[in-house]
């Protein structure tokens, strides 16, 4: 693919944004898909439009060649429809999924929520006709960012599972995939799992954060049935809740391993969570 022009969703959060970000700075001309008002850098054309209104997207995909999908819900009502629209204007589609999808033929539990709708939306990706891609990273460094406000008022970290260890990806190194996957051809019908470099306990997570910023952070453990309560309490659906806290318990064990297929892809060794969290310092201080 030549200059593809590329419609980015997501593209107000920290993945979309990062993948539009790249493609500017590539020369690569590129449309973010918003909602409402949002600024984004001279050069970017913003569109509005709305994942769950199948019907308000035609404009943003005028003359659009790749969409980089990301899918907002917790749920693949509706996806269908998007994917639809998609096809009848663009050739192809790279979709953010997850690294706790399954391939065909492997064991699917129910009940989790997030690996079974970035199943099923891979699965409508791929039967669309469509050039796909379907990226699957591990947990991403930017959910951390769900510990700033606490950080910033009591310099302390309530959260279950000290010793979790998981390579947490950087958002820049999920946009630079992306970005390969949607302007060159090398990543057609793939399903990368990409990883960031090392395995990393939340207690050194919040550490590391400390050091960013220059002051000490401590970890108070809590006990996972204390974390139900506060995701709850903090408005998080139920379904999700349920998701993730067991599916974070059994990595303990069972932790995800780490790969290389950042460098391998980019050329680029992936970004540790320690440049991560000097990367978003100002958000914690």
């Amino acid at each position: 693919m030549t200059q593809p022009r590329i419609l980015v969703t997501g593209a107000t959060g920290k993945v979309g944004g990062a993948v539009v970000a790249q493609l500017r700075a590539a020369g690569v001309p590129v449309r973010a898909l918003v909602r409402g008002e949002a600024e984004f850098p001279e050069g970017v054309q913003t569109v509005r439009g709305d994942l769950g209104d199948p019907a308000s997207l035609g404009a943003a995909l005028e003359g659009v060649d790749a969409v980089f999908l990301v899918w907002p819900f917790l749920s693949a009502d509706g996806a269908s429809d998007v994917i639809d629209v998609i096809g009848k204007h663009a050739r192809r589609v790279v979709y953010l999924s997850s690294a706790g999808v399954q391939d065909r033929g492997g064991k699917e539990e129910a009940g989790e929520a997030i690996t079974m709708f970035h199943t099923e939306l891979e699965r409508l990706v791929e039967a669309s006709g469509l050039e796909w891609t379907a990226l699957r990273p591990t947990g991403f460094a930017g959910n951390t960012l769900g510990w700033a406000q606490e950080v910033r008022a009591t310099g302390a970290v309530r959260a279950p599972l000290a010793g979790l260890a998981r390579p947490l990806i950087h958002e820049a190194d999920m946009a630079a995939v992306a970005v390969q996957a949607l302007t060159t051809d090398a990543l057609l019908g793939a399903r990368p799992v990409i990883t960031g470099p090392e395995l990393v306990t939340q207690e050194r997570q919040v550490a590391l954060i400390g050091e960013a910023i220059g002051r000490p952070v401590r970890f108070d453990e809590v006990t996972l049935e204390e974390a139900v309560e506060q995701m709850k309490a903090a408005g998080y659906p139920a379904e999700l809740v349920e998701a993730v806290l067991p599916a974070q318990a059994k990595m303990i064990d069972h932790p995800e391993p780490v790969n290389d297929e950042v460098e391998r892809i980019t050329g680029t060794p992936a970004r540790s969570f320690r440049e991560w969290a000097v990367d978003h310092a100002a958000d914690f201080r």
